[in-house]
């Protein structure tokens, strides 16, 4: 992968990934290849259960690759199993792995 978001807010409260959504679009329009991981309160709004918010349920269409921090998902309660289909599930070593991989580290956090 060429970027990797790192992403902690919640579309329940903000609307930070909706401000991040057209910055996505263009990268892939340019081709990168990007993963985007959901951290701290970024995993909330995950579950096929609930109301999955307009811009996350935009990001979930976008061509690119994501993932969902399982110790986050735990700590606010969100089964594992009851997550929408796209989403990657990985702990910390699997998080550094990840990072590893990649190019580029982008925060939102």
């Amino acid at each position: 992968m060429d970027l990797i978001y790192l992403f902690g807010f919640s579309e329940m409260t903000g609307k930070h990934l909706e401000r991040l959504l057209p910055i996505l679009k263009a990268q892939i329009k340019k081709n990168h290849g990007i993963s985007f991981v959901l951290i701290h309160d970024g995993v909330i709004g995950l579950s096929k259960k609930g109301k999955i918010p307009k811009a996350m349920s935009e990001l979930l269409d976008l061509d690119i690759t994501i993932y969902a921090l399982k110790p986050d998902m735990n700590a606010r309660g969100i089964p594992i199993n009851q997550l929408h289909d796209k989403v990657n599930t990985i702990d910390y070593n699997e998080l550094v792995d990840v990072l590893e991989s990649t190019q580029k580290v982008i925060s939102w956090i």
